[in-house]
This record gives C-alpha cells, sequence and structure tokens, in this order.
C-alpha cells in the first residue's frame, strides 16, 4: 500500500495527465459523458433490481440499495472516465502540490460537470426507451426518490452533498493507495454503499435519477437545477477541502510550487 506521501504524488501525476487531456476539449468532454452514463448505470440497477423489494416494503432496502450502487463507480474507475465528482480531489490535490494550475482545475470541472450531465440524460434517454424502468414498482420507487430529494431543504442539501462527496473520494484515495484488483474494489465498494445507504447526495447520481424522472413525467427540470445548486458546491467541499486538501496537507508533498507557496 502507498504511504500517504506517494499517494499525494501519485494523485498529483493524474492531475497533471487530466490536464494535458484538457488540450482535447472534445476527447475530455466525450469522456465526461461516459461518466455520466456509468454513473446512471447504477441508478437504473438500483431502480430495477431494488425496486421489487421496496414495494414489498423490505426493510432491508437501503442496504440492498447500497450493496449494488457501488457497481457504477468501479466501472468508471477500471474502465477510465472523466467524473466529476472525483476530479474535485484529482485537481485540486493537483493544484495545490503545483503540478497544475488554478485554470486546468476549473476547465476540469466545468467540461466534467457539462459532459456527467449529457452523458447521465443521454443513457437515461436509451433506458427510458427501453422500457426497463416502466414496471410499476421501478415507477413508484422512482417517484419516491426525486420526490424526496425535491422536498429537502438547501441546507440539508448541501451537507448531504459534502458528507457524500467525502466518502465517496475517500473511497477514490484508498483506490489509489491499495494494491491489487481485488483490494481495489473492496476499498471503493465500502465508502460508494455507505453514502448510498445513509441517503447523501451525489451530484452526479442525480442528474441520472432526475433524467430518469423528467422523462418519466414525475419531475421537471428545475427540480433537478434547484438541487444542483447545493449538490454541486456540496460536492466540492466534502471531496476537494475534507479529503483532497486535508491529505495533501498531512502528506507533507509538493508544497513548494502548488497554490501556496511564498513569493
Amino acid at each position: 500500500m502507498n504511504s500517504i506521501a506517494q499517494n499525494v504524488e501519485a494523485t498529483s501525476g493524474q492531475a497533471e495527465h487530466k490536464a494535458h487531456d484538457l488540450g482535447h476539449p472534445p476527447r475530455f468532454f466525450v469522456s465526461a459523458m461516459l461518466a455520466g452514463a456509468y454513473i446512471a448505470i447504477g441508478e437504473v440497477l438500483l431502480l430495477v433490481a431494488v425496486s421489487p423489494f421496496a414495494a414489498k416494503g423490505s426493510a432491508g432496502v437501503k442496504l440492498l440499495e447500497g450493496a449494488v450502487f457501488p457497481i457504477a463507480l468501479t466501472i468508471v474507475m477500471f474502465a477510465g472516465a472523466q467524473l466529476f465528482t472525483s476530479n474535485v480531489m484529482v485537481m485540486l490535490v493537483g493544484a495545490l502540490s503545483g503540478r497544475t494550475g488554478v485554470k486546468d482545475l476549473l476547465s476540469s470541472w466545468a467540461l466534467c460537470l457539462t459532459g456527467n450531465l449529457l452523458g447521465a440524460f443521454g443513457f437515461g434517454a436509451m433506458v427510458h426507451a427501453s422500457g426497463v424502468t416502466s414496471t410499476p414498482s421501478a415507477r413508484a420507487m422512482l417517484t419516491e426518490m426525486v420526490h424526496t430529494k425535491i422536498a429537502l431543504g438547501g441546507g440539508q442539501l448541501f451537507w448531504r452533498a459534502v458528507l457524500c462527496n467525502m466518502l465517496v473520494c475517500l473511497g477514490v484515495w484508498m483506490f489509489t493507495r491499495a494494491r491489487g484488483d481485488a483490494a481495489k474494489i473492496f476499498v471503493l465498494w465500502l465508502p460508494v454503499a455507505v453514502f448510498v445507504a445513509v441517503g447523501f447526495e451525489h451530484c452526479v447520481a442525480n442528474m441520472a435519477l432526475f433524467s430518469l424522472a423528467i422523462l418519466d413525467g414525475s419531475a421537471s427540470v428545475s427540480d433537478l437545477f434547484q438541487n444542483l445548486i447545493f449538490t454541486v458546491p456540496g460536492n466540492v467541499v466534502g471531496g476537494g477541502l475534507l479529503v483532497g486538501a486535508v491529505y495533501w496537507f498531512a502528506g507533507g508533498a509538493g508544497r513548494e510550487g502548488g497554490l501556496f507557496a511564498s513569493e
């Protein structure tokens, strides 16, 4: 397993690689669309596989949701795609270490968000056309999930998003530290399962969920953007500051040329 300092260096290298990819915006954007689609796979699996248990009032529904959704982030990490929530951490560590700049960070976040949104909607449209989420149990679960999110206040959404991306980026951080595919899958799965089971807010997962609800007629585009207004900043704080910045400081690596380097 990598030391914390070694992991800071490895993460900074990932940021540098992503900054290089930004030199080809269409490729970066397509990769971000793939990430949105991959996260949507998790939402579709959750609705199709778990909704029959929810319809029967099973007490284990939350645990089942947590058990199946992490496949989405597993696909992102192993297939390779530009996901906003993990890029928040990676690009901030790169900027703090001096390996990339603020422009790279902001460009990455903007392209990721837009690409993730289009990818989630594109995949959602294909799923909607396929009819696999049109069963009464899946539609009922979808409606309940989005209406629960719509009913939350801004502060609740923000802090749930903070906690969500703290867990997601913790999983990504441990994924980078771990050696061996089985270990990587295990350490990635655990924190993602927690955030789903508890009910924290992941902005890209919400893009996927609301896209299905919008196409089904149980939510509107404005409902989605009202959610993103609070969940995007919350995800930035949770993943960028509470994981990326904290571990950059704890690792003590690459401070000389970073954002806080002295003149």
